[in-house]
């Protein structure tokens, strides 16, 4: 990052440096804004568009926990997740592969996320699970009565669920 007294200049995604750290070609075919109230729950969503969604996730205002899902029913840490805590101005991005699941909550009254996407959004490829089902345990970190949630979201089936009714990505 730059710095002087105007402000500050960073570069928050090269291509050739996620490419040669991760081997991935992260094509980016859609970049998204997403501005949340504090409290606000998104997620966990994924895709099951051809050749999956990987996403590449900057906190630019705000702050945010992010956590990601192992969806992927064949993977050792299926069902599993990690967080990371990501705060507008540190820098700080997550690379998400395809084949995992995606939600967040704003920790500040606006939070503004800053997301590239290897495919663009396709509604009938597009998938959620409940965020707050059992089975992978997230701790929000607010009481429910709290949290603002779509009504997708709200109603989203569980991992099993999606696991039954062969809506989670068939490949590592």
């Amino acid at each position: 990052m730059l710095e002087d007294e105007r402000g500050s200049f960073r570069q928050w995604f090269e291509y050739e440096k996620i490419s040669s750290v991760t081997g991935l070609d992260f094509s980016v075919a859609q970049a998204n804004l997403s501005e949340s109230k504090r409290g606000v729950v998104r997620g966990i969503h994924y895709s099951l568009a051809r050749g999956g969604q990987a996403k590449f996730v900057t906190c630019v205002t705000g702050e945010i926990n992010d956590f990601i899902v192992d969806i992927r029913p064949n993977s050792e840490t299926y069902g599993k997740f990690a967080s990371v805590n990501l705060k507008g101005g540190d820098g700080q991005t997550v690379l998400i592969s395809a084949g995992l699941g995606h939600g967040f909550i704003s920790l500040l009254e606006r939070s503004t996320i800053a997301y590239l996407v290897t495919s663009p959004y396709s509604p009938s490829e597009e998938f959620a699970i409940n965020p707050f089902d059992p089975e992978i345990g997230i701790n929000w970190g607010f009481p429910v009565s709290d949290l603002l949630l779509s009504q997708r979201d709200l109603t989203a089936q569980s991992l099993f669920e999606c696991l039954v009714s062969g809506r989670l990505p068939s490949k590592i």
